[in-house]
């Protein structure tokens, strides 16, 4: 007779250190924020099984954006590395990861941005890569601009990365963003100020990262990524 596996809990995350699905501060919220208690709903085994991503589907310009379009993108290279782990430290094997950004002037290549800056043909702001067996993911990229977003008066969105990270199947999904150490944005951004803990808002800080540097080439920054638990990086709801 085979044992029945009995079902391990994890430890869950402390109060404030994960942003709420509403924040004053933060306007758009008011409209997309549920108004009701979330419902739970039950996990098929197609939702929970599929698709798998690997490797053998990314291409050299998915892990190295500075190259796009037959040219060279415009701006500061910058090395953007790290691991993605449990609650435990262990390392989140063959986990699809993706970024997007806005380019070296702060806009994004998208229809719905008319930020009143320059775009770039040589960098399409969009990476992917598959962490290896130690949780490990790089990416070679453009250090994004600050740009105007019209949450409030004069309002600034600091520079920063989005992370999409995906488990085995698109119902085990997870959004967050990546912050430059001492940007002085920071402190007036909605976004990055509504995880109420402060610990916990510096865990979507990156380190620069003097190992990862590149000699006359690119700068590095380090930042590791926790799915779950008391040292979870926050979320976007």
């Amino acid at each position: 007779m085979s044992a029945i596996a009995t079902p391990v809990g994890y430890r869950p995350y402390a109060p404030d250190t994960q942003p709420p699905h509403a924040v004053d501060a933060y306007g758009s919220t008011r409209k997309r924020a549920p108004s009701q208690p979330l419902i739970g709903m039950p996990h098929t085994l197609s939702e929970i099984t599929g698709p798998r991503f690997g490797k053998a589907a990314l291409r050299a310009a998915d892990q190295d954006m500075t190259q796009f379009g037959g040219g060279a993108a415009v701006g500061e290279r910058i090395i953007v590395g790290g691991r993605l782990l449990d609650e435990d430290g262990k390392p989140i094997r063959d986990a699809l990861v993706e970024i997007w950004q806005a380019n070296a002037a702060g806009r994004y290549v998208h229809a719905g941005d008319q930020h009143d800056a320059p775009l770039d043909p040589h960098f399409s702001g969009l990476g992917a890569t598959v962490t290896d067996d130690e949780g490990r993911y790089r990416f070679t990229t453009i250090r994004p601009g600050a740009y105007p977003w019209r949450n409030h008066r004069n309002a600034w969105r600091p520079a920063h990365i989005h992370f999409s990270l995906f488990g085995n199947a698109y119902a085990q999904r997870l959004v967050t963003q990546m912050y430059f150490p001492g940007d002085p944005l920071m402190a007036f951004d909605p976004i990055f100020n509504s995880t109420a803990d402060r610990d916990a808002r510096e865990r979507l800080v990156a380190a620069f990262d003097w190992d990862s540097t590149e000699e006359e080439h690119a700068l590095g920054y380090r930042f590791d990524i926790v799915l779950r638990g008391r040292d979870q990086t926050p979320m976007e709801a």
